[in-house]
């Protein structure tokens, strides 16, 4: 890990959320950060735009291009051929979620959502007055599984969209084939729009496979819009880089009559030198990272079961984020609360993610073992203090 580990100095130092959201006293470990030093062909690709002072309108060209970096990452990582023509890049990928939101659906109509689920797909809904079609992941004992005889009863004649997150944030889980599947051949036999999220797909750890939604079958491609980035992967979120990918001419054209090009913006100069620099040439910076993440992973599952057995955990198959289901603690407060003020702990809050996740928090394993250690050890202690005074 030396090669990518930041002190916790240096962290306080940097200006951004994930460290500054919270009073000092309080150790960070929510928003999709991580906690460590950016690939170096990243860091390159900002230092020559720096250096040759390139700050005007951007003229790349060939391989330097957003859009063919994605065609082949996603034909190198996943065996995914697409055509460049039905790729847009974006600033990023909440962006794409309000733009479908708007393209394929009047107010009032319905939406689909694996709850629970990241909070943004929740405030598309709210804001651009749609209604929720709730689908609750399912606890089948082992992990949290897609509840399709649900969402088949949930579907009315007015849902007009079917929104998934894969891998799935919170929870971390991967979908199988089996999974998308059902979920792809209900959106054909209901015509729904398909959004699929696929932002964590390179963080996989092993057993899981990421299957992209458009690689399915072509009925199921051609309403399928995929948004991704490379920001969540190579810890670049700040760059605001994304990619919206259509799966048909057709589908492109019925969202560009709602949403035109220039309403959705052009990304800037260092987000797509980052990206391209990211996907074509950082790939071992990231398998080295995955190490440590699975090491994480490992640790916060081992921990939770030794030292707060009360909370209910699955370890995610995807991503750098630990769903703790926090209902058998009997805590005094909300779980987010009680872990903020009495543990001095900033976590994600549960209830942001919806109904399903109110006696929940999420937790980001994605920095050293010296920051994980001392917010475990914390989470820990307060449960404890708790628990003793109850005695």
């Amino acid at each position: 890990m030396a090669g990518f580990e930041v002190s916790e100095a240096a962290l306080r130092a940097r200006r951004g959320a994930k460290w500054h959201h919270h009073p000092a006293d309080v150790m960070p470990a929510w928003v999709a950060d991580m906690d460590f030093a950016v690939a170096e062909p990243v860091q390159e690709a900002i230092a020559r735009i720096v250096d040759q002072g390139d700050y005007g309108y951007p003229a790349r060209s060939g391989d330097e291009t957003l859009t063919a970096a994605f065609v082949a990452r996603m034909q190198d990582r996943f065996g995914w051929t697409v055509d460049p023509d039905l790729v847009q890049p974006v600033t990023e990928c909440v962006q794409c979620m309000y733009g479908t939101a708007l393209a394929f659906s009047e107010p009032g109509e319905g939406i689909v959502l694996q709850t629970p689920i990241y909070p943004p797909f929740l405030g598309t809904i709210e804001k651009t007055g749609r209604r929720l079609v709730e689908n609750r992941l399912k606890d089948d004992g082992t992990r949290y599984v897609l509840d399709v005889d649900g969402l088949r009863a949930a579907v009315d004649d007015t849902t007009r969209i079917l929104m998934v997150c894969n891998p799935h944030n919170p929870t971390g889980r991967v979908f199988s084939r089996d999974e998308l599947m059902a979920l792809g051949n209900l959106a054909v036999e209901r015509d729904l729009v398909i959004l699929c999220d696929e932002i964590h797909a390179d963080l996989l750890y092993p057993g899981s496979t990421h299957i992209p939604m458009a690689t399915l079958s072509p009925a199921i491609a051609a309403r399928t819009i995929t948004i991704t980035s490379a920001t969540k992967s190579f810890n670049i979120a700040g760059l605001r880089a994304a990619v919206m990918h259509f799966g048909s001419a057709d589908l492109r054209a019925r969202y560009r009559a709602r949403v035109p090009d220039s309403l959705m913006g052009q990304i800037g100069i260092t987000g797509t030198d980052a990206t391209v620099a990211a996907w074509r040439h950082a790939q071992p910076w990231l398998d080295e990272v995955m190490e440590q993440l699975q090491s994480n992973r490992d640790y916060v599952a081992q921990f939770i079961a030794e030292e707060i057995p009360g909370i209910h955990h699955y370890k995610p198959e995807g991503t750098y984020l630990s769903w703790l289901d926090c209902r058998a603690l009997d805590l005094p407060e909300s779980p987010y609360k009680f872990f903020l003020e009495t543990a001095k702990v900033g976590l994600n809050d549960g209830a942001m993610f919806g109904e399903a996740g109110k006696t929940c928090v999420r937790l980001n394993f994605a920095t050293s073992e010296t920051v994980l250690r001392e917010v475990l050890s914390r989470m820990a202690s307060a449960v404890q203090r708790v628990h003793a005074g109850k005695a």
